[in-house]
């Protein structure tokens, strides 16, 4: 599967300069970072959620993992992971289980953990098992207007 149409026009429209890294599937953004040769901080995974009758995407290093207490008092709201029949509604265009960070492209708010916000660039899920899209990271700030927080911590 190609990188979903709906996330390569909004880079396109935005004029958001970016490359494509190409791996072999993997089903973990963990595995993912290995295939590509890279430490786990440098790619980040979004974790479809709800909170309450809310959707949101929290997005963090591949090799942290979500601090529920942290991120629910933050958010307001106990904080859960999302249903896969769910997800599917939500995510229709995306691989199950890939999600690009971009909320703003399916309405859910993004929040980002501050780990992921100190690099020059971040390399993210294009929504495909085996698709990732390299940007700089003061794109991807703007372009998905995230709340940036601190609400993972290292696996």
């Amino acid at each position: 599967m190609l990188m979903p149409r709906r996330l390569e026009s909004h880079l396109n429209v935005k004029h958001v300069p970016y490359s494509m890294i190409f791996h072999a599937p993997t089903n973990r953004a963990q595995m993912a970072a290995r295939a590509m040769h890279l430490p786990g901080k440098e790619v980040a995974k979004a974790v479809a959620l709800e909170a309450g009758d809310r959707k949101l995407l929290a997005v963090l290093p591949a090799s942290y993992r979500i601090n529920f207490q942290k991120l629910s008092a933050i958010v307001g709201a106990k904080v859960q992971l999302m249903d896969e029949d769910t997800f599917t509604e939500l995510f229709p265009d995306c691989e199950r289980g890939v999600i690009p960070p971009f909320g703003e492209l399916y309405g859910v708010p993004v929040y980002l953990e501050v780990a992921l916000a100190e690099d020059p660039e971040i390399i993210l899920s294009a929504g495909t098992h085996s698709d990732c899209v390299r940007m700089g990271n003061v794109d991807f700030l703007h372009l998905a207007e995230p709340r940036v927080c601190s609400f993972a911590e290292k696996a």
